[in-house]
């Protein structure tokens, strides 16, 4: 048998005043050409490993053990020869390149840089190379790409960029830290696709970091899956999906949706709830025993009278205009929601979703056409006279610590909003903020706490409070689940789902995650280069896509089917 590439022996990371490591005793091998997933939720230890195998931890860390790579302790190296490997030997594909991507810099000035730094190559010789490489990673049109800043690319082009600096040195060992999370599906078939292709093509070995279960089942060779900095079970990826040995194993497979299109019938929310992983615990904190909270069907939900629709958007136009060129990014779109309805709206991005979103909202301009919010074209109303039709729409947003003011606590965002809503009484605001933060299963404490003081699970919720706090009539969700573990998005959407189901809310969920949309949306609305494509009931969509850019979408869906529980 042959010797892995990177060998990882009783690594353990530990912070000081911390609990628990971040990581404890991993043992781990990645062989030559292999492809590894390393998998668990947000703060098992996952980005820890492999901020470890490249010594970019911080200073304060504490890391034991061994990280091998060729016969060479890593851990060992001083500080030149460690330079020397990263990026070179061994490079990295960070979850988010618009942070990882210099914004001062041209594309092109930093994979020159990142050539430069380690081979010895002419300035010229290095932009021939750097275009190469931007055309291998597929972006059209390099010449004018290599001239662009970050911020002028799309988020799939973005990360085509950090994939063509990581291979840029032809490295033996690619680490990628949730390379796709953020991404459509189409792009994330295509980025994924492209890694295999380089993978072969370069003889390069993959350490893939996901919570995403399809994309593991689709794309790796074997499966580590964390909880809590340790292993707690390792398989040939087709036996972890078939018989899963651990039983937090088995509760996150069966918590993911990335399972629904290869289990038939998928669930829907006005039946049952998603099923939510527990975790049981020692008196140490430490876990015990994980299981799946039964799914359980739901109150009968308000009728819903597609006749009577709260919202009708009519012919909606937005042109984006930038000096002399004017660019339409939603054309002649026409839809309604009833109350207590949920739309799904899905597409690729830069298809038009937020801009829709925001446009409906009346927060960004537009260009013609009407939105009928309770009998009265909101469209045509000048923005002094929009104020008393604000709080009945409500956005809950996609990332929400960027959208929560981090100086203020729970208590002063949630009374903020009723105050500008027209709350004046101070006792009125305190007893409805109590009470908003309790449904959103959240303790009182949490009221005096601020944002950066919760988990991306809990800021959502409190996302969600803040928005519905002032008692809206239709809630726009753009993307609110896309950056969340399995188990937490099981707990986010059912509460979206309960909230709605209680208050009779109208809902348009935007989302590039198809399963999620299935679960969620009564209808749904395919939208492509700022057209409304297609649109039908769910199942229909599912079951008989009329449109090919539908089929394509649903075909690049990744999905496994895990053993039923």
């Amino acid at each position: 048998m042959t010797e892995p590439l990177l060998s990882l022996r009783g690594l353990t990371v530990s912070y000081p005043g911390a609990e628990r490591p971040a990581v404890a005793s991993l043992d781990l091998d990645v062989g030559e050409g292999e492809t590894v997933a390393l998998v668990g939720e947000s703060g098992c230890g996952k980005s820890t490993t492999a901020l470890a195998i490249l010594r970019l931890l911080s200073p304060t860390a504490r890391v034991e053990g061994s990280i091998l790579l060729d016969g060479r302790d890593l851990l060992t190296l001083p500080e030149r020869e460690i330079t020397a490997v990263r990026g070179n030997v061994v490079s990295m594909i960070f979850q988010e390149p618009m942070t990882s991507l210099n914004p001062v810099h041209t594309v092109g000035q930093q994979i020159v840089e990142s050539l430069r730094l380690h081979q010895p190559l002419s300035a010229q010789a290095a932009v021939a190379r750097a275009l190469e490489l931007l055309d291998l990673v597929r972006i059209p049109e390099p010449q004018r790409r290599f001239q662009a800043y970050p911020h002028q690319l799309s988020g799939g082009q973005r990360q085509r960029v950090m994939i063509a600096m990581a291979i840029a040195c032809s490295p033996r060992l690619l680490v990628a830290d949730e390379p796709t999370t953020a991404l459509d599906v189409t792009v994330q078939a295509q980025i994924l696709e492209l890694l295999d292709s380089l993978r072969r093509e370069l003889s390069m070995s993959v350490l893939l970091i996901t919570h995403d279960l399809g994309v593991v089942s689709r794309w790796a060779d074997r499966v580590a899956v964390m909880h809590d900095g340790r292993k707690v079970e390792e398989q040939a990826a087709r036996a972890l999906f078939a018989a899963p040995a651990h039983d937090y194993s088995r509760a996150l497979l069966g918590a993911s949706l990335s399972g629904v299109h290869a289990r038939g019938d998928a669930p829907h929310y006005r039946v049952a709830r998603l099923p939510e992983l527990r975790v049981e615990r020692r008196a140490d904190g430490t876990a015990a025993a994980f299981r799946l909270a039964q799914p359980v069907p739901r109150q009968p939900a308000l009728p819903v009278d597609a006749s009577a629709p709260l919202i009708r958007v009519e012919g909606l136009d937005v042109v984006h205009r930038t000096g002399r060129h004017a660019a339409h990014a939603v054309r002649d779109v026409s839809f309604s929601i009833a109350a207590g309805e949920t739309v799904g709206l899905v597409g690729e991005s830069g298809c038009g979703k937020s801009t829709l979103a925001r446009a409906i909202l009346r927060l960004a301009d537009h260009d013609g056409g009407r939105i009928v919010l309770d009998g009265t074209d909101i469209a045509a109303l000048e923005r002094r006279r929009l104020r008393p039709w604000r709080g009945a729409m409500q956005l809950v947003f996609q990332d929400p610590y960027g959208s929560l003011n981090p100086r203020k606590t729970v208590a002063a965002l949630l009374e903020d909003a009723l105050r500008i809503h027209g709350a004046k009484d101070a006792r009125v605001r305190r007893e409805r903020t109590h009470a908003m933060i309790e449904r959103v299963g959240l303790p009182a404490s949490a009221l005096q706490r601020y944002p950066h003081e919760f988990s991306g699970g809990q800021r959502q919720r409190i996302g969600i409070a803040r928005a519905l706090i002032v008692q809206p009539r239709l809630l726009v969700c753009d993307e609110p689940v896309s950056a969340l573990d399995v188990s937490v998005q099981a707990q986010v959407l059912n509460l979206i789902a309960d909230l709605q189901a209680e208050y009779g809310l109208a809902c348009l969920f935007i989302s590039h995650d198809l399963g999620v949309v299935r679960y969620i949306a009564d209808r749904v609305l395919v939208m492509k280069d700022g057209k409304i494509v297609e649109s039908g009931e769910r199942e229909q969509i599912w079951s008989a896509p009329a449109h090919p850019y539908t089929r394509q979408l649903l075909d690049a869906v990744p999905s496994f089917a895990a053993t039923p529980l």
